[in-house]
């Protein structure tokens, strides 16, 4: 399977593009037109500056306007046509892509166009090269795949084929089913891109809004599948125009591309084993059980505030590392770990961020499979010396310096914490907290899909619709990447400007990702009491927030004070309860939040956040004032 990525897609000068696109591990690009012309190296230079990065040109893209015209238009079309057949013998290949003409003097008509390409062919063949036609959503006359395979139908001709575009034929609405029947080898080429599904001019949406395949909703997998059983052997290609993109990290985007074409034919391969793929056998999506621990990398005066807040939440200090500075904290089936060790990874994290979270302990189905999954999508494997006795855990390298390791009880790596540790003898009393609900990533928005993509691509996770969370300095963009079961739940949270409280805790931490951990709870005002007793600080509710919640919900006046007393804040879906009550934020914005889930509650809270975020910054510094 080869894999190919136009240049439009990412940031950068050609060469910039062209160095990410190597690294990312693709076969081969489309050379967009406005990329060869804005360098300033000869079509040979190009041309072997692309081979010299071990990459091929599948395609040069796009010819428009060709098809249907007036004469001296149609003289005009074909003299265009052959300056393009120079660069392209020039640049070293042998396809070019036509999009169906937007041009207001074409004519239509499903034989003058098939004649036109018949013509172009002839010439085509002269200089063994050849042209793919491709329906634009928006075209003139054309903008169904199913016209644009009977006009190359009646060209008959060998070296005219078809050009498919995933964004093309879903964005319009239109059903993939029928590119079954197309003979393989007269598809020449195949595009991928996905894209949101927002409600707005086709033109408009393809300009600024495909994404990556995953990334977006429309049906990508599917589209492949039909395009797969008519026989098609060639590249798959990304086009993608994205807003983000342009301006954001090539080689990032490029890494997020190739993952998704593997993740995505895989996906195919799996969906209908009848076809063909030529891509080497990977472990299907990883199965995660639970977040196995919480690692906190912290030092000094900040190890012992972050002991304090641990033991007002009820953890409990249970065990020390055999070998390195390091304290294993639980509660119910929460372990939390503080390395204060002066050497490897969480030291590393320490010097760039001072308390955080450093690394993220998943139990998975299988260890090495997942490994082995992160490997096939480009993903990097993590490692650090061992000291005595110690187990080799598997990890990876997540996005923004991210760890992650994988547990699982067949290979024995469930036994690190009798092996590793040394218990203390201190026993948990606990507050209630069970176990984790889920934890809240921050990054930047631009870097939203990136993380979704990783989630969604490694793991056996969905992604749900993005939403906005108001704050009272901006928004917050939100969405949930969780397990079928709810076994593990990630929101990832998208700052546009450091006055959000997420955007702020970004700036104030040098990129750390993990904001909040949410603890679940059975009876949260049994917890809430437990916790007072433990001298936890809670989180401040106003008062305005309970007089609003009784107009809202049909409340009873019992059940409304005692949230108002405990600081509980409180949600309904369909029915189903949920609560919340959380700390003070600490470590540059940080916090834990307690919930207790109704049975068959699904959501988070989200109406609540507003309120939650303005009371945390009432109790943070002051606009204006500089951080000590």
């Amino acid at each position: 399977m080869k894999t190919s990525i136009a240049t439009v897609s990412i940031s950068g000068t050609l060469t910039e593009k062209l160095a990410a696109i190597s690294a990312a591990g693709y076969d081969g690009i489309e050379i967009f037109e406005q990329d060869f012309i804005a360098h300033d190296g000869s079509p040979a230079e190009v041309g072997r500056m692309v081979r010299d990065h071990g990459l091929e040109i599948t395609m040069l893209q796009p010819f428009r306007d060709f098809e249907c015209l007036p004469e001296p238009l149609r003289y005009k079309a074909f003299d265009r046509a052959e300056r393009k057949f120079d660069l392209m013998q020039e640049l070293g290949t042998d396809l070019i892509l036509i999009c169906s003409s937007c041009h207001p003097a074409s004519l239509g008509g499903i034989d003058r166009a098939a004649n036109d390409l018949n013509e172009l062919g002839e010439r085509a063949k002269a200089r063994g090269l050849r042209v793919g036609y491709e329906a634009l959503a928006w075209g003139r006359h054309v903008n169904d795949h199913r016209d644009a395979w009977e006009i190359v139908r009646r060209a008959d001709h060998d070296n005219i084929g078809l050009i498919l575009d995933s964004f093309h034929t879903l964005g319009r609405g239109l059903s993939p089913e029928s590119i079954r029947s197309i003979p393989g080898d007269k598809i020449f080429f195949v595009q991928l891109a996905d894209a949101p599904a927002i409600p707005m001019d086709l033109l408009y949406w393809s300009r600024h809004f495909r994404n990556m395949p995953g990334e977006g909703d429309l049906d990508v997998r599917g589209f492949m599948q039909a395009v797969m059983a008519a026989g098609y052997t060639g590249p798959l290609s990304l086009e993608i125009f994205n807003d983000q993109f342009r301006g954001g990290n090539a080689r990032t985007v490029a890494k997020d591309g190739y993952r998704s074409l593997i993740t995505l034919m895989d996906d195919v391969r799996k969906a209908e084993p009848e076809v063909k793929v030529d891509l080497p056998a990977i472990p299907s999506r990883i199965g995660v059980h639970g977040v196995e621990f919480i690692e906190f990398t912290a030092r000094g005066d900040d190890a012992g505030k972050l002991a304090g807040l641990l033991g007002s939440l009820g953890f409990v200090r249970t065990a020390r590392h055999r070998n390195k500075d390091i304290d294993l904290w639980q509660q119910g089936e929460i372990r939390i770990v503080v390395n204060s060790d002066p050497e490897g990874h969480a030291a590393h994290v320490w010097n760039a961020r001072g308390l955080s979270v450093c690394d993220i302990g998943l139990r998975v189905s299988s260890a090495q499979d997942t490994v082995e999954r992160a490997r096939a999508l480009g993903m990097s494997p993590f490692d650090q010396p061992l000291g005595p006795g110690e187990l080799d855990i598997p990890a990876i390298r997540g996005l923004e310096g991210s760890i992650l390791h994988f547990i699982d009880e067949d290979s024995g790596l469930s036994r690190v914490w009798d092996v590793e540790f040394v218990p203390t003898g201190d026993k948990a009393k606990g507050a209630g907290l069970k176990r984790i609900d889920h934890l809240a990533q921050t990054m930047s928005y631009d870097d939203m899909l990136s993380w979704t993509l990783f989630y969604s691509s490694l793991f056996d996770m969905q992604k749900s619709p993005m939403v906005d969370v108001i704050d009272p300095d901006g928004l917050v963009r939100s969405q949930i990447v969780e397990s079928k079961g709810g076994e593990m739940r990630v929101t990832l949270n998208g700052a546009e400007t450091h006055r959000t409280l997420a955007g702020n805790f970004l700036a104030s931490n040098f990129g750390a990702s993990v904001q909040h951990i949410a603890l679940d709870t059975d009876d949260i005002f049994a917890t809430a009491k437990a916790l007072a007793d433990c001298k936890f600080e809670v989180l401040p509710i106003p008062a305005n927030y309970y007089a609003d919640l009784a107009s809202r919900f049909d409340i009873s006046p019992d059940l409304l004070a005692r949230l108002k007393a405990a600081n509980v804040l409180y949600d309904e879906e369909n029915g189903r309860s949920f609560f919340q009550l959380y700390s003070r934020s600490f470590a540059g914005g940080m916090f834990f939040e307690i919930v207790q889930r109704g049975d068959g509650y699904t959501g988070f809270g989200g109406p609540n956040a507003p309120f939650r975020i303005a009371a945390q910054k009432r109790l943070g510094r002051v606009k204006g004032v500089p951080a000590a």
